[in-house]
């Protein structure tokens, strides 16, 4: 068949927005119309080439929509099923998955390639030209072909366009605070970045009974968000953060620090480590360019004051569990994932989104396709 899919020919470019071909799926796939997808800074650090997917490639990790056909061997899931993509696959079966690490699934190796995960090849086409997938999904489209694997069936009540964003960020930052960080009633916890990690990591400490709960970010609009949130202080820059995390916890530090922002920094990590408070712990939720390799750090103080670094991928978390716990602490008013949507776009406008991204405009922006308008969502 044929739909629209965003194409990403070179580094440094914007998105191409055209008609591909994709092919139907095979043994252990399904081909989903997807309702909308989440604009995630992966994407970013892809186009920037600071993470090595191969080119030409179909954007997009953060995806939910309704299937329309499966393959042979697909036995749970049928036409008309709603379903979100995990962006890393859970095959229920490997070392990690058995054990309660869904996020570390073995098949999470293999999305890096950008093809399908059982035979390596593609089903998407354009312009003569195989295409790679963001992390064997491609989102960025309006229908794509997908394992089994990387599908969460969820209740079909729940609004696609908000349900995307439990692919990747929105579980990666509450889980980032509830499972990673172990946050308890009482702990001080600060909140580095609010794009769509930090704003889901804050709804997460919130959630968990912190007592304070300061953001930082550059970004006015942010800060004002982050109050709504429930952020109890706010901080422009890392600077004035130590003088804001000093009065907030009588000098003590943070009991948990998270770091969320769009871009990590190896120079960074040394300041968010000075603000933790002894047997504190930092966590590191987000994604540093594939070149950086170095840190500085005061190995004397993470020793004598018995601080920790973690780190976590997809929050820690099991997406065939959490994914639809989400859903339903959002029905409960527990977490708001309305707050977490800033602006919507179609997938004509998705360079208008990354541009809001990029000037801070927006805690997530959302592509909406047509099947979400169709169905009046």
């Amino acid at each position: 068949m044929e739909t629209q899919a965003a194409i990403l020919w070179e580094h440094n470019a914007p998105w191409s927005v055209e008609t591909i071909e994709l092919d139907p799926p095979k043994a252990g796939e399904v081909l989903v119309e997807l309702h909308a997808s989440g604009m995630c800074h992966t994407e970013e650090h892809i186009l920037l080439g600071d993470m090595p997917f191969q080119i030409p490639f179909v954007g997009g990790h953060e995806g939910a929509g309704v299937v329309k056909q499966v393959g042979e061997h697909v036995s749970w899931l049928q036409p008309g099923d709603h379903v979100v993509f995990s962006f890393v696959p859970a095959c229920g079966r490997c070392p990690s998955c058995s054990t309660g690490h869904q996020n570390l699934c073995d098949l999470g190796a293999l999305i890096g390639r950008g093809r399908q995960i059982l035979d390596g090849g593609s089903r998407h086409h354009a312009r003569g030209q195989d295409l790679s997938i963001s992390s064997a999904l491609g989102t960025f489209a309006h229908h794509t072909v997908v394992n089994e694997a990387s599908c969460v069936k969820i209740e079909p009540h729940h609004a696609l366009d908000r349900a995307c964003l439990l692919g990747c960020g929105f579980v990666t930052g509450w889980g980032a605070s509830v499972y990673a960080a172990e946050i308890e009633p009482g702990h001080n916890v600060v909140v580095a970045g609010l794009g769509g990690i930090g704003a889901a990591a804050l709804q997460g400490a919130k959630l968990s009974g912190a007592r304070t709960i300061t953001v930082i970010d550059p970004s006015e609009f942010k800060r004002e968000k982050a109050i709504e949130l429930g952020a109890t202080h706010v901080a422009a820059s890392w600077e004035e953060a130590a003088e804001v995390v000093k009065e907030a916890t009588w000098n003590r530090g943070a009991d948990r620090f998270i770091c969320a922002m769009g871009v990590g920094e190896g120079k960074l990590i040394a300041k968010a480590l000075r603000m933790v408070a002894k047997r504190g712990w930092l966590v590191v939720a987000n994604m540093h360019r594939l070149v950086e390799k170095e840190v500085s750090i005061s190995m004397m103080d993470l020793a004598l004051m018995e601080k920790r670094i973690v780190g976590t991928l997809y929050g820690s978390g099991n997406p065939r569990s959490d994914i639809p716990k989400m859903l339903e602490l959002w029905s409960s008013g527990s977490v708001d994932l309305d707050a977490m949507v800033t602006r919507t776009y179609p997938l004509e406008k998705i360079n208008d989104g990354f541009d809001d991204m990029r000037a801070a405009r927006n805690i997530r922006g959302v592509l909406r396709y047509p099947a979400a308008e169709a169905a009046g969502a």
